[in-house]
């Protein structure tokens, strides 16, 4: 079969899946349950802003889902990553093992603090940081001191390890976890696009100190813009309330604070549409499911192209669903002609080594990283009505 007829092939059979749309999006929202009616109760209590039952309710609603014993409701998931960070002690000057595939939010949250991002390589079966990788570099420059560790190349403390479950696919966080407990590094999971992702029966975010998560407008539950952090440690959930609350102190009328706080609380106009949609995540996720099992039976019939699927320990929420190609040049191709056709595709992420600033972070070889970037797509994702 020809390229072009190929993909002609896939462009008929996508549109088939989203029928009577002349342009099919990457990943549109859905809002099919209470949204209105939540939003119209949030408007009539006049609580409007960072105070309200909406977004109590929706913490309470984390908690339930992702089992972890206190969320913190945030404005977004780079201000979630950006406090969870600062709570879990990353000071100016640290530095902190990530992924170099990986959307630059976890990259700038680090920098917002005046930390510097190590990048590693990702493991080819999950998309996520490799454990092997972390555990090879530790090895190498890893310096225990103190009951903190230390780069032995820089001199500088690392004081925190960031993987990302990448498009919803649960990375081995297991092994991830084990490796930060032994060499005493915070492992704060960026699980942004994983909500309603499991691995090995856990929820993803709930296998480090802190996890994050976020709501944009993309994500498979949305309300707009809106985070949330996740921890079992009590101390550190109520220092990132605090914080994310301007850290003022109780007081009747009075306005005094006692750290440098943050403007980053959850709206209650965005937590009831938060709660209307994490009502549906269940129905959601097993609705994106079944797309991912379509797409999977018919790639597994073309050459040349290859569906990602969760691995045996995970349950995804394929929140996008991922291809990869034969080369850079095939991957170019498929981006133009389906894309020309009405439905929206893209590619992974540029790797944040190659952005001007970031080209000067330590980083491994991030072998697979290259050789990912050069071949992966994302196609349409969204859920089916």
């Amino acid at each position: 079969m020809g390229q072009t007829s190929q993909y002609s092939h896939i462009i008929q059979y996508i549109k088939s899946l989203f029928p009577n749309q002349d342009f099919i999006p990457l990943h549109e929202p859905r809002f099919i349950g209470n949204e209105k009616k939540y939003l119209a109760d949030a408007i009539d209590s006049t609580f409007v802003s960072s105070v309200g039952a909406y977004v109590n309710r929706f913490e309470k609603m984390m908690q339930d889902i992702t089992g972890a014993r206190y969320a913190i409701a945030t404005v977004n998931g780079t201000a979630a990553l950006h406090m969870a960070l600062i709570v879990a002690g990353v000071k100016q000057g640290d530095e902190v093992l990530s992924q170099d595939l990986t959307f630059i939010a976890t990259a700038n949250a680090i920098s917002y603090i005046g930390a510097r991002p190590v990048f590693l390589d990702i493991d080819r079966k999950t998309l996520g940081l490799s454990a092997e990788k972390l555990e090879a570099f530790l090895k190498e420059f890893g310096k225990r001191e103190g009951g903190a560790t230390f780069n032995s190349k820089t001199g500088n403390r690392i004081a925190a390890c960031v993987p990302m479950h990448s498009f919803g696919f649960p990375c081995e966080i297991d092994r991830i976890a084990a490796i930060c407990q032994e060499w005493n590094i915070p492992l704060v999971e960026d699980a942004a696009e994983s909500i309603g992702s499991y691995y090995k029966g856990n929820h993803t975010g709930n296998f480090g100190l802190l996890g994050t998560f976020s709501f944009n407008g993309n994500k498979t539950v949305t309300c707009g813009g809106g985070g949330a952090i996740v921890t079992n440690d009590e101390r550190i959930a109520k220092l990132a309330k605090h914080l994310t609350t301007q850290a003022k102190t109780p007081h009747t009328w009075e306005f005094n604070h006692d750290y440098i706080g943050y403007n980053y609380r959850m709206p209650n106009l965005n937590a009831a549409l938060a709660c209307a949609q994490l009502e549906q995540l269940n129905a959601f996720v097993e609705n994106k499911r079944k797309l991912a099992e379509n797409y999977k039976n018919f790639f597994e019939r073309l050459e040349g192209i290859e569906f990602v699927a969760e691995g045996k320990d995970a349950k995804a929420n394929y929140w996008l669903n991922t291809l990869l190609l034969e080369s850079k040049a095939e991957r170019d191709a498929f981006l133009g002609e389906v894309n020309n056709s009405g439905v929206m595709t893209r590619p992974a992420w540029t790797l944040m080594h190659k952005l001007p600033m970031f080209q000067d972070c330590l980083r491994d070889d991030l072998q697979v990283s290259h050789w990912v970037e050069e071949r992966l797509v994302n196609i349409p994702s969204s859920v089916r009505i």
